[in-house]
């Protein structure tokens, strides 16, 4: 079942849950495009073929906002939107520990292995590494978990979950970045609240959030704005 935040012409924004794959993988699970594609053959009867482009990624335990094109047009331009970071991002994040400070902002340079599917994050450059900046300010605190809103410059793999724990403030249910103990779903508290951009075709724009997973982990912070 998909959950679709906004359709038109050349776009789908849907709320993707946690553990859902956007891109297949050698799991053989059926990925959010696929998924995608299905939703528009039965929508618009349309045997056959179906374009979808996949704009960017969120990785398999996040949950959030996902964009994807409908056109060849839109998601070209969508794309060079994204290379160009013409796209206001904004993530929730469900930390086990206070942050040192209410709001800053945190420069790393990633360094991913590949093999192991894990990122390191180092304080200064390093020439293997690429430039990864955030910001964030702490929104909420209730019943031990801190609810970070997250502000992404840039786009690296597992960036903000690396960044977080670099601070001593891991991603509750992220056991490869530092966290306690797993989420019973095994899903991790990092989720795509927001996606602010302009219209690729109408030149209007466009500003879609997504509610917050009905996991136990988020119960306490479901009704903020």
């Amino acid at each position: 079942m998909l959950d679709v935040l906004y359709e038109d012409n050349h776009l789908l924004i849907v709320n993707k849950p946690a553990g859902m794959l956007v891109h297949g993988d050698e799991t053989g699970d059926v990925p959010l495009a696929e998924v995608a594609k299905e939703y528009i053959r039965q929508k618009y009867n349309k045997p056959g073929n179906v374009f979808i482009g996949v704009v960017h990624r969120l990785d398999r335990p996040v949950s959030g906002v996902v964009l994807l094109a409908k056109t060849s047009k839109a998601l070209a331009r969508l794309n060079e939107m994204f290379k160009s970071k013409k796209m206001q991002k904004t993530y929730w994040a469900l930390v086990q520990n206070r942050p040192p400070q209410e709001s800053q902002t945190l420069v790393h340079w990633l360094v991913k292995d590949s093999d192991r599917n894990v990122t390191k994050a180092f304080a200064k450059e390093n020439p293997a590494g690429q430039r990864s900046e955030l910001s964030y300010r702490l929104r909420s605190h209730q019943e031990e978990k801190y609810l970070l809103e997250v502000y992404p410059v840039t786009g690296r793999p597992h960036q903000i979950r690396v960044q977080l724990a670099s601070m001593r403030c891991p991603i509750i249910g992220d056991l490869k970045y530092g966290a306690k103990q797993p989420l019973p779903d095994k899903s991790i508290a990092l989720h795509a609240r927001e996606l602010a951009f302009e219209h690729p075709t109408l030149k209007t724009k466009v500003s879609v959030s997504a509610p917050p997973p009905a996991a136990a982990a988020w119960a306490p912070f479901r009704n903020l704005k």
